[in-house]
């Protein structure tokens, strides 16, 4: 199985946050009305045995209901988005660290795999993927004449 790389777009002050840290308690994006984003690259541990492969994709704070998967062109996307809920009347925030989450990981699947065999389970805060290996192809044999 193979990662696919997938870069989310990233807020406008991100580089800035990084290159300037944080200022007075306070990042940069917090100045520009960016810091209610997060976007983040789950952590996954992929394992393989003689039947198939088992990914585990930690997903801590998403409902199921959040998370989605689908299979296109032989590659596995998992993603999921979260947005928090708004302020009542007369509420404001003083500092808002979270209010969306979101991510997209792509996993390259090999060709010995059942696409129609994908199971997904998620339990606290861990998206649990089955993945059944296929029959390898035996090489067809067939005789021929000689004339």
């Amino acid at each position: 199985m193979t990662l696919v790389k997938h870069r989310p777009q990233r807020p406008f002050a991100s580089p800035f946050d990084e290159l300037f840290g944080n200022f007075f308690g306070r990042d940069i994006s917090h100045f520009v009305g960016n810091d209610d984003v997060n976007t983040s690259i789950p952590r996954v541990n992929i394992t393989e045995t003689k039947d198939g492969f088992k990914l585990d994709l930690l997903a801590p704070g998403f409902s199921k209901e959040d998370l989605k998967m689908n299979v296109e062109d032989d590659t596995l996307t998992i993603s999921a988005e979260k947005k928090s809920g708004s302020l009542n009347e007369g509420e404001r925030y003083t500092r808002r660290e979270f209010g969306y989450s979101a991510f997209k990981r792509g996993f390259r699947l090999p060709e010995n795999v059942k696409m129609d065999s994908i199971t997904a389970n998620y339990a606290n805060g861990v998206l649990t993927v089955s993945i059944a290996k296929s029959e390898p192809a035996k090489p067809a044999v067939r005789e021929i004449s000689i004339s």
